[in-house]
């Protein structure tokens, strides 16, 4: 009886210790296309630290406010995970680069545009964030300017890849075994 007590204790210790780690520290998405090929392969098991651009806290959904704990600026060029900002409910998760900063100056179908920052009164800082693939494009092309309060964290690295379609015991591509970004 005891036996089983302690191996509940740790079992019940450990879930919950494996929850707050992913709802604060680090998560696991799966890349789903070749938008961010060669960076990022179909099938790649990523590793998105949110911590990354500060922890976000509150928000939309949340009786708090939106604000982010030891917030960090997003770079150019970082691989970035994001929330649908269009279709908050479904929960879908997107990874682009970012291509452009706020305040920054776009050309978009042939006129500038300035992406929106709180310096000049906009509501929030907003990002360009794009993929690779211009032929169906789930970024900034056709979701526009996407918020900070929707960005999750930075993909820091790829920790596996499985072919979706494979048998667990096949489709492995050890070439994509703990492959840093």
């Amino acid at each position: 009886m005891k036996k089983t007590a302690h191996f509940l204790l740790a079992l019940l210790t450990t879930i919950i210790i494996m929850m707050v780690v992913r709802a604060v520290g680090v998560t696991l998405f799966t890349i789903e296309g070749d938008g961010l090929s060669p960076a990022l392969s179909a099938g790649d098991r990523v590793l998105v630290n949110r911590w990354s651009y500060g922890l976000r806290v509150g928000g939309a959904q949340n009786i708090f406010n939106y604000g982010r704990i030891g917030k960090q600026p997003v770079k150019k060029g970082d691989l970035v995970a994001f929330e649908n900002p269009i279709d908050s409910t479904n929960r879908q998760i997107f990874i682009c680069r970012c291509r452009a900063l706020p305040g920054d100056t776009l050309t978009i179908d042939g006129q500038a545009t300035v992406v929106p920052c709180l310096d000049n009164c906009a509501e929030a800082d907003y990002y360009w964030l794009e993929t690779v693939n211009p032929d169906n494009p789930i970024d900034s092309r056709t979701l526009g300017f996407i918020a900070e309060e929707h960005i999750i964290g930075r993909v820091v690295m790829v920790v596996y890849n499985h072919t979706p379609s494979s048998p667990l015991w096949n489709g492995w591509r050890s070439d994509r075994f703990l492959l840093p970004i």
